[in-house]
């Protein structure tokens, strides 16, 4: 009894602790927002860039001042530039882009899946992608005009070619990624071949497959430049190719800013869809 009454504090001291929750030292960027850092590397490039060119550092024919390019999209859009108004330019190039995405992505997944789950289909396929993935756009233009013609085809085609083989290899990476003791586990429950595709391959692929896609959008914007020189007239990579002839500088800083913007909006669209699809990336 004597025990037990002297055992009965000590049970209700650690009773009464208060439980010290310990949290863990993060790793890398961590999970604290950077938009602040961002905005204000922005600014000081801003800053830095008037500065310049105000100083006369760099001549004024090679660097305009960012206020006279903001005045001169004013300009462009209220009167347009070699014909056609700001907006059709916008609308061709974004038309292109779009359409060669959308083809690249509805090709690339499913044929980067199919080489992640069969070595026929990756023997068959790698060769001519990692032939063709390292050649700049410009290195087989000619032949799309040879084969295609001016048209819109040709334009097109250059801009697949280019989004397709990140689309495809990323698919192909994130299949390849997949534990295998996830797999093992499926089976053991008795999964079959639709359900292990459907619940547990394509889920574990597709935090890669929107990697693969953003870095694709990029590609093809900083190929739209190179599509739109077969002859163009309309387009924002025409718009800078055209205004880069008459060293119409400002002109050329307008077309970067309007890629810029454009394909900053796509990459934003894509990162909304990686919280949206996949909540659990970079928390497992």
């Amino acid at each position: 009894m004597s025990d037990v009454m002297q055992a009965s504090p000590v049970a209700a001291q650690r009773e009464n602790r208060q439980v010290k929750l310990v949290k863990m030292a993060g790793f890398g960027a961590g999970e604290r927002s950077t938009v602040a850092i961002s905005v204000a590397t922005a600014l000081a490039i801003l800053l830095l860039w008037w500065l310049v060119a105000a100083l006369g550092i760099v001549p004024h024919l090679f660097l305009p001042r960012p206020d006279e390019v903001l005045t001169q999209i004013g300009v462009i859009y209220r009167d347009g530039y070699a014909g056609a108004s700001l907006s059709e330019h916008v609308a061709a190039s974004l038309f292109r882009i779009v359409v060669a995405a959308l083809i690249a992505i509805s090709a690339g997944i499913p044929l980067g899946l199919l080489m992640g789950l069969n070595r026929w289909a990756k023997g068959v396929l790698d060769a001519p992608i990692e032939f063709y993935w390292p050649l700049p756009p410009l290195s087989y233009l000619p032949l799309m005009i040879i084969w295609l013609g001016i048209g819109e085809t040709s334009k097109i085609t250059l801009l697949v070619l280019a989004m397709f083989a990140p689309i495809c290899l990323s698919a192909q990476a994130g299949v390849r990624s997949l534990p295998i003791e996830r797999v093992n586990a499926a089976r053991s429950l008795g999964a079959s071949r639709l359900q292990l595709f459907i619940d547990i391959v394509l889920p574990s692929a597709l935090p890669e497959i929107l990697t693969g896609i953003r870095i694709a959008l990029g590609v093809g914007w900083s190929t739209l430049v190179a599509a739109e020189l077969i002859a163009s007239t309309r387009g924002i990579g025409f718009m800078i190719m055209s205004a880069s002839q008459f060293l119409a500088t400002d002109v050329v800083f307008v077309g970067i800013a309007i890629i810029a913007a454009c394909a900053f909006t796509f990459s934003a669209a894509i990162r909304f869809l990686e919280t949206y699809l996949v909540p659990w990336k970079g928390k497992l």
